[in-house]
């Protein structure tokens, strides 16, 4: 499917020299981390009970007696400090996201605008849904799982640092995931591939899966595989919503050429 833009079809943007474009980015760089800043205040005031609900799948699994500890002399200071960061801009990303859409939208066409908030409405509820996905299924497992082959005599006792740090990948690994629909959208969208064409290399991406599966998480299968299952799934759905975009896109011209 092409997506060559009608020569008749205008953007609604002026066009800017490259000092402006460069003055615009600062510009919305600039908001962009003044949310970050102004939201970090209000969330580091709450920010040990903010860690003891990220922590919450870990300590509900661990045997009786046995706790988080932290290692090193900054820990108790410096991990609530950099949850404080993350959930600040995670809660910020429908922000971020439209300023970002605010840079770029002047250079597209009117007729690219209209599939702008349905992407980024789309975009922000799967990355969320990725991040809910490992906190309330994955985490559980997981941690059963390393609790339960756990060498007996050993106690389990997890550093917060090294805690948070595996949390935030998880988090990514899973929200970035689940953003594989808007991926393969767009490619049909804008005629870089097709969903036959997607639809040929699914055994290269059931194994990219499980690859990915295996990077991104921890040494286990459950884990995993519940990444990649998920994954895959998704690969599916955005398949099939590539194959509703050139339906579409199909229809439209045969309407132009009656």
């Amino acid at each position: 499917m092409s997506r060559e833009p009608d020569t008749a079809e205008e953007t609604t943007g002026k066009e800017m020299p490259f000092l402006e474009h460069l003055i615009e980015l600062r510009s919305r760089i600039l908001r962009s981390l003044a949310l970050v800043a102004l939201l970090f205040i209000p969330i580091y005031y709450y920010a040990e009970p903010l860690f003891n609900f990220v922590s919450a799948p870990l300590v509900d699994a661990l045997p009786d007696g046995s706790s988080m500890i932290a290692t090193q002399v900054t820990s108790p200071f410096l991990t609530p400090f950099k949850l404080a960061i993350y959930t600040a801009i995670f809660i910020g990303v429908p922000f971020l996201l439209h300023q970002l859409w605010g840079f770029v939208s002047p250079g597209l066409y009117r007729s690219e605008k209209r599939f702008a908030f349905p992407l980024l409405f789309s975009s922000v509820v799967l990355f969320y849904t990725g991040m809910a996905f490992s906190y309330f299924l994955v985490f559980p497992l997981v941690f059963s799982f390393f609790v339960a082959v756990s060498p007996e005599g050993v106690q389990m006792m997890t550093d917060i640092n090294q805690y948070l740090d595996f949390v935030l990948k998880m988090f990514l690994a899973f929200g970035i995931a689940f953003e594989i629909p808007v991926a393969t959208f767009l490619l049909a969208w804008s005629g870089l591939s097709t969903a036959d064409s997607m639809a040929n290399k699914r055994p290269y991406v059931i194994i990219g899966c499980f690859i990915a599966g295996m990077l991104l998480t921890p040494p286990d299968v459950v884990s995993q595989l519940l990444l990649a299952l998920p994954t895959w799934l998704l690969f599916e759905f955005g398949i099939l919503m590539a194959r509703l975009v050139e339906k579409r896109a199909t229809m439209e011209d045969d309407t132009l050429d009656l």
